[in-house]
């Protein structure tokens, strides 16, 4: 049977609290054939202590994660196929074989999205949670398992982002072919103790840096129209295909997400006017 190594990148940031999580939900893999890379950012905490505990494939790059992504990716990994996580993230059993077995039955592919669902009881978590499930394999998704060759052939993540970047590598990807979806799952486990500060905070700090990413592709590009537009992100991705239905079925989460996503729009506005 054939069973090509899998590259896993992870990249970290003082990331103690979560790093264990990530690497336990990878050692518990049904595919076995895979290694582990952990590409930390002068973490001054124990990140690289845990991480050495279940890898010795543990480096050191700055200054932010396209670059750690592209080091694990291009540099170290050793794998026919990468898939990149953050270190808060942690992936369902056979998610990695399911990646893999999309491959084996359709060669052609370019990447595969895996649908990620956020974990926690925080209402912010929930109301954005609920929100994220929406995106499955959109414009506002990204490819996360892809064939080593062709991160290589597109560079990999143009470093100069670290907003909107998985966008636009997942861009990239897909102007060379097609994509598939798995239906295992990746979790977020956002920190339970978030205030409506600090979310907010979190959001302004990458919305300083997403001018770049539309000077790149510009805005009348349509990935772009429906990921800044008001009607595609307000109205359209929740509504598509049968989607609106859930919004009936939970209207407590829909009001909480159309809140959080009005407090954010409001930031991103006072930012560009400001």
């Amino acid at each position: 049977m054939n069973t090509p190594l899998v590259s896993i990148i992870i990249t970290t940031k003082n990331e103690a609290k979560n790093i264990e999580n990530c690497l336990i939900s990878i050692q518990e893999q049904s595919y076995s054939n895979i290694e582990t890379i952990v590409v930390d950012n002068a973490s001054t905490d124990k990140t690289k202590e845990i991480a050495r505990q279940y890898t010795d494939k543990v480096y050191d790059k700055g200054p932010e994660r396209s670059a750690q992504r592209n080091y694990g990716m291009i540099d170290i990994a050793q794998g026919k196929y990468v898939m990149f996580i953050d270190a808060d993230m942690s992936i369902e059993k056979n998610l990695i074989a399911e990646c893999v077995n999309s491959f084996t039955t359709q060669p052609d592919l370019a990447g595969v999205f895996i649908p990620l669902r956020w974990i926690g009881n925080n209402w912010i978590i929930k109301a954005k949670g609920f929100e994220r499930e929406f995106y499955d394999a959109t414009c506002l998704d990204a490819v996360r398992f892809i064939p080593k060759k062709l991160v290589e052939q597109i560079k990999g993540f143009d470093e100069r982002m670290y907003a909107c970047e998985d966008w636009d590598f997942d861009k990239r990807i897909r102007a060379l072919g097609k994509t598939a979806t798995v239906s295992a799952l990746m979790y977020h486990h956002e920190d339970e103790n978030i205030n409506l500060s600090e979310y907010l905070d979190k959001i302004n700090y990458y919305t300083k840096n997403v001018d770049i990413y539309l000077n790149k592709w510009g805005k009348n590009e349509p990935d772009i129209k429906k990921q800044f537009g008001l009607y595609y992100r307000y109205f359209g991705v929740f509504i598509e295909q049968g989607k609106w239905k859930k919004l009936l079925r939970h209207p407590i989460l829909a009001f909480g997400m159309y809140w959080l996503r009005f407090l954010v729009g409001v930031k991103y506005i006072m930012r560009s006017k400001g």
